[in-house]
């Protein structure tokens, strides 16, 4: 097939049945996730999974990266249209809300080559540190903290919260308002 030539309509399904698997399957704990599962999961071969990826790596890459993409344009979007310090408290939310809801990927994923998550990621960690210098500049976040250690404590500290087990929104809420508070500028 010519790299000009649409795919044809059982190529396009397989890929999407394959995403849906490996993505449902990122949220299962204990579940193994080798081509073999996934493809069971989406009701094709494993020839098939790996003829349209390429591999396990590329098709986790694919999927992560599906499920990443949308929270760094909604950081984005956040950053564009929203006033920065605002900007900064709603997304924190959406960010914790997000790694709660798949944590357990980044366990299934570790140690794979997955370079459009890994590229996300970086974007992620910019857009958020743009966020904080544009607080900064907005007087809505201190200004005697690097914007790149903000950043960092920031996604560590969020991450932590969100794997907690069992869940809770109180502990969120508590994170949130004590995190912001401690950003704000001294009085």
């Amino acid at each position: 097939m010519s790299s000009g030539t649409p795919r044809r309509a059982d190529a396009l399904r397989n890929r999407r049945l394959a995403l849906d698997a490996a993505t449902a399957l990122l949220a299962e704990p204990g579940t193994p996730l080798t081509v073999e599962t996934i493809a069971q999961r989406a009701g094709l071969g494993a020839a098939t999974v790996v003829r349209t990826f390429g591999g396990k790596d590329a098709l986790l890459d694919a999927a992560v990266s599906g499920l990443l993409a949308p929270v760094v344009q909604r950081a984005r979007d956040l950053l564009a249209g929203t006033a920065p310090g605002q900007a900064l408290g709603l997304f924190l939310g959406e960010l914790i809300a997000f790694q709660a809801a798949h944590h357990l990927a980044g366990d299934h994923v570790e140690g794979l080559n997955m370079p459009a998550t890994a590229a996300l990621r970086g974007d992620l960690a910019r857009v958020m540190e743009e966020m904080v210098e544009t607080a900064q500049r907005d007087g809505a976040v201190r200004t005697d903290i690097d914007p790149a250690v903000a950043t960092g404590l920031i996604g560590r500290t969020a991450f932590a919260i969100a794997r907690a087990q069992p869940p809770s929104r109180q502990l969120v809420d508590a994170y949130l308002a004590v995190l912001l508070q401690g950003l704000r500028p001294p009085a």
